[in-house]
C-alpha cells in the first residue's frame, strides 16, 4: 500500500477513534498515529486542523463556538432544555421498550424515540459546520430515527437496535447535507447567470441610453431566450435595464 493511502486511512481511523471517543482525542494518541510519517510542527498542526475540522477535539474538547453559528447554539440550547424535560430511564428500560418496539408496539416505538432524541443532537454536531443549520440536520435526524423504530421487527437482536437507528439517523443527515449542496450550487449557477446578464444589460443601456431587449442581449451573452428569462425570473423582475414588455416563455 502506497503511503498517501496509509495516511488517508490513519486519519479515516483517527476520526472514527475520536467519534467513538465522544469527539475527542488526546494529542500523544494524534502524534502517535502521525510519528512514522516524519511530520514536523507545522504539518502536525495542518493534522490537528484536519480533526479539528471534522469535529474532533485534540488535547481538549471542542466547544460548541468552535463549529456553530451563535444563533444555532442559542437554538441548541433551547431546544437541549426541552429534553431535559423528558422521562429518564435506566439501561434496562431502555432495553425492555426497544424489544417492545421491535414486536410492533406503537407506544413503545414512541418512547424509544424520546430516548434516542439525544443521540440524534451529538450525531447532529458531527454533520455540523457543512452549510447547514443545525435545527435541519436535527430534523432530518428525528424524521429518519422516527421511520426507524418502526424497523426494527426485522432485526434478531435487541442489541442490534442502537446501531440500526444510528446508521439510520446519519444516512438521514447525509442525505439531506446531499441535496443541500446541490441546491446550493444551483443557487450560485443562477446567482452567475443574473450578474452576467444584469451587467451586460447594465452595458448596453448605458451606450443604447434605453432599456434592451432580450433580443439584443442574446446576441450580446450568447444565451438563449429562456436563460435570459429565467435569469429575469430569478433576479425577481429587478433588473432594470431590461425592456420586459410583453415578455412571455418562449424557445431557444
Amino acid at each position: 500500500m502506497d503511503k498517501e493511502k496509509q495516511f488517508s486511512d490513519m486519519l479515516a481511523g483517527l476520526i472514527e477513534q475520536g467519534r467513538e471517543n465522544d469527539n475527542f482525542l488526546e494529542s500523544s494518541v494524534v502524534d502517535a498515529a502521525c510519528s512514522e510519517y516524519g511530520l514536523d510542527d507545522s504539518k502536525l498542526d495542518l493534522v490537528y486542523d484536519y480533526l479539528k475540522k471534522n469535529h474532533i477535539g485534540v488535547g481538549e474538547p471542542l466547544k460548541d463556538s468552535d463549529y456553530l453559528e451563535s444563533e444555532e447554539i442559542n437554538y441548541l440550547n433551547m431546544y437541549l432544555e426541552e429534553l431535559k424535560a423528558l422521562p429518564s430511564f435506566s439501561e434496562g428500560e431502555k432495553e425492555a421498550v426497544t424489544l417492545s418496539a421491535m414486536a410492533g408496539d406503537t407506544d413503545a416505538q414512541s418512547r424509544l424515540i424520546e430516548m434516542h432524541l439525544m443521540n440524534v443532537v451529538e450525531i447532529a454536531k458531527l454533520y455540523a459546520g457543512q452549510g447547514a443549520f443545525i435545527e435541519d440536520l436535527i430534523g432530518e435526524g428525528n424524521i429518519a430515527l422516527s421511520v426507524g423504530v418502526t424497523m426494527l421487527g426485522a432485526l434478531e437482536h435487541q442489541s442490534e437496535a442502537d446501531g440500526m437507528l444510528a446508521h439510520m439517523i446519519m444516512e438521514g443527515m447525509e442525505e439531506y447535507l446531499d441535496e443541500f449542496s446541490k441546491q446550493n450550487a444551483q443557487d450560485e449557477k443562477n446567482l452567475k447567470s443574473v450578474n452576467e446578464v444584469a451587467d451586460k444589460a447594465r452595458e448596453l443601456y448605458e451606450e443604447l441610453r434605453r432599456k434592451v431587449t432580450i433580443e439584443e442581449l442574446m446576441l450580446e451573452t450568447g444565451l438563449s431566450k429562456n436563460a435570459i428569462q429565467r435569469a429575469i425570473t430569478f433576479s425577481g423582475d429587478k433588473i432594470e435595464y431590461i425592456d420586459t414588455t410583453g415578455l412571455s416563455s418562449g424557445g431557444e
